[in-house]
């Protein structure tokens, strides 16, 4: 008898001990398998032991509740440790996609296998116990139940609380970071075992984490077949909001066109908050984030670039800056694989990344997580990530010239050039614009005010581009009306509805190359293509008037030469002037206001903060503040 109750702590019931369920199935009663288990324990004694007294069946019904708490738990373990899904990987990744557009759960769990695996320890721990009990009831010449309670009291109090965990996890269905949360809030118990048995589990499930936070932040790989990792891909986002497969499809082509590092910065990861645990902050969800696409880019320069960077350092003559483009975009192909590599490291060395693996390392390590620690590891690698895009954006891609290319062509400090080109263009400005030529019109005395005056030692110039889009169109500045994409309206950015109207729509395009478009954004671009269409509209203004004082002068002499010995028309053009005079008082007043505003703006405003920007370039050394600098 006494072994059948150390068989039954151990799952396997007989005669003397019964499982109630077992007996439903024999009687025909089907349970669904799928259904949720029941919280009733349904290890009894046999109703026909008459020869046991009452008090030893209360106690022996007591005990044995271990052996039902057992296997439910063993229960547990396997199902979550069943590696049998590992074959769904040999399925081609189309089949996989369209069962992932049809919906079929998975039930797979990286987090629930490794919950599963300290149960397991727990287990085995509660079965030694067992095996213990039997060796001294084996000994012992008149072995009682005592023994066998006394053996196992510890476990009364972990194994109901671990039974109760695994139920709300297969009810709910928690994955993750919930799991992580959930685990965390169990800790804060009064039961010093039973809190370090959760907390052995709570060590297993950070395990997971760590090791998708070393291949996010060491690698730039977002490793989470199950969609339990607290970041995502977008696409995984489009799938959860029901996204089309033709939506899919077209979104897919499209990112394959493009460039898939710069997609990646600004489209293709998000923090996803159900599988953020709470005692993670927001703040460290959105540094994690960050490193990650750093180190992305970081190992993943684009084609070009590597064909750009290695003629640099070949150092080609000044003046083949166009030959020089023309190679970085056409001869990559021919890029043996080892360049990407060489360049790869050089922007991120691997002793950088054995540091972050190691600061990785010490916290997959610890027994307990620290939440502190924890942090500062994360601001650590961020910091190294952020260092490193900053030496990659400013010191190889040049950020500082490109910088000062905008301000030339973008906020007017080009000035000759523009008052060039506006000369030139002025008897054309004075007539209306037409729709289908206007464009091509401005591009004559914009090539002439080139000539004119930009030497051929402005490498710079080529990037920009005079562009005339739609007339009277009206801009939203709102993002959340913008495509999701890379794409925007053709009009620009502002702080309320504009409608751009005549020739007030002119507006440059700058063209950027990689990794400056992590920089300069396309809402970055369409700000400063506002602000020069403000400031060329105000020289355009400034200039008029000048001109219009010019010409009333002019005229004014004129008559003044012809009529001074006639005294009619002498006369009658004196009292033409004296009635013109509250006109040229206006134009005055409108000239110095428009002088004034112009120079506060040039001045007081641009030159001052232009030299606050290069004073932070200097010191700062991080990618993210740089960026908030320049937004600044």
């Amino acid at each position: 008898m006494l072994h059948e109750l150390l068989l039954a702590l151990l799952g396997y019931t007989g005669d003397l001990i019964i499982d109630e369920r077992e007996q439903h199935k024999s009687l025909g009663i089907n349970l669904s398998p799928d259904a949720p288990v029941s919280e009733e324990r349904t290890f009894k004694l046999a109703p026909d032991l008459s020869f046991i007294h009452p008090s030893e069946r209360d106690i022996i019904e007591k005990v044995i509740t271990l052996g039902f708490y057992y296997r439910e738990l063993d229960r547990f373990a396997t199902k979550s440790r069943d590696l049998s899904w590992i074959r769904s990987t040999n399925v081609s990744p189309l089949s996989r996609t369209s069962e992932l557009l049809k919906g079929k759960p998975q039930k797979s769990s990286a987090y629930g296998r490794a919950i599963a695996n300290g149960i397991v320890e727990i287990l085995s721990v509660y079965r030694s116990a067992v095996l213990h009990i039997e060796q001294i009831l084996l000994s012992d010449p008149t072995p009682i139940l005592a023994t066998v309670i006394q053996g196992l009291n510890k476990f009364f109090v972990l194994l109901p609380p671990l039974y109760e965990l695994i139920l709300e996890i297969e009810r709910d269905d928690i994955r993750g970071g919930q799991l992580l949360n959930l685990l965390h809030k169990r800790c804060h118990c009064g039961v010093p075992e039973l809190q370090a048995c959760i907390q052995r589990l709570l060590w297993h499930g950070h395990q997971v984490m760590y090791n998708q936070l070393a291949s996010w932040m060491v690698y730039g790989i977002l490793q989470d077949q199950h969609g339990e990792f607290f970041i995502r891909r977008q696409e995984d986002r489009d799938v959860e909001h029901e996204a089309s497969p033709s939506d899919m499809v077209e979104k897919l082509a499209r990112m394959s066109t493009d460039d898939a590092s710069l997609t990646d910065w600004h489209l293709g990861f998000h923090i996803f908050l159900d599988m953020l645990p709470d005692y993670i902050h927001m703040r460290v969800a959105e540094s994690i984030l960050f490193a990650g696409k750093a180190i992305r880019v970081l190992r993943n320069p684009s084609s070009a670039f590597r064909s750009q960077d290695t003629l640099n350092h070949q150092q080609i003559p000044k003046g083949s800056h166009r030959v020089q483009g023309l190679t970085g975009r056409f001869s990559f192909q021919k890029e043996p694989f080892m360049d990407m590599q060489l360049i790869g490291e050089e922007l991120l060395p691997q002793s950088e990344a054995d540091k972050i693996e190691a600061m990785l390392q010490e916290l997959k390590e610890s027994s307990e997580f620290h939440k502190r620690s924890f942090e500062c590891a994360v601001d650590s690698i961020r910091a190294i990530a952020a260092s490193h895009l900053w030496q990659l954006v400013v010191v190889r891609a040049d950020l500082n010239g490109h910088l000062k290319a905008l301000k030339n062509y973008f906020l007017l400090a080009k000035g000759d050039f523009f008052q060039c080109f506006l000369e030139e263009s002025r008897q054309l400005m004075r007539l209306p614009p037409r729709q289908s030529t206007a464009e091509a019109d401005l591009m004559v005395p914009f090539q002439l005010a080139a000539i004119k005056t930009i030497g051929d030692e402005d490498k710079y110039f080529s990037r920009v581009s005079l562009r005339m889009p739609s007339f009277g169109i009206t801009v939203k500045s709102s993002q959340a009306d913008l495509p999701k994409e890379k794409t925007y309206a053709d009009g620009i950015l502002g702080s309320s509805e504009m409608s751009l109207e005549g020739w007030d729509g002119i507006a440059l395009e700058y063209s950027v190359d990689w990794p400056l478009q992590l920089f300069f954004t396309q809402e970055v671009l369409s700000k400063y293509r506002r602000v020069f269409q403000y400031l060329l509209r105000l020289k355009r203004t400034q200039m008029e008037l000048e001109k219009s004082w010019a010409s009333v002068m002019h005229q004014d002499h004129t008559d003044f030469a012809q009529h001074r010995n006639d005294h009619i028309n002498f006369t009658i053009s004196q009292q033409r002037r004296q009635r013109s005079r509250p006109m040229w008082r206006i134009r005055e007043h409108m000239a110095f206001l428009i002088r004034n505003l112009q120079f506060y703006i040039q001045v007081d405003v641009i030159e001052s903060q232009w030299n606050v920007l290069q004073a932070h370039i200097q010191e700062s050394h991080d990618f993210t503040e740089l960026v908030g600098f320049h937004q600044e």
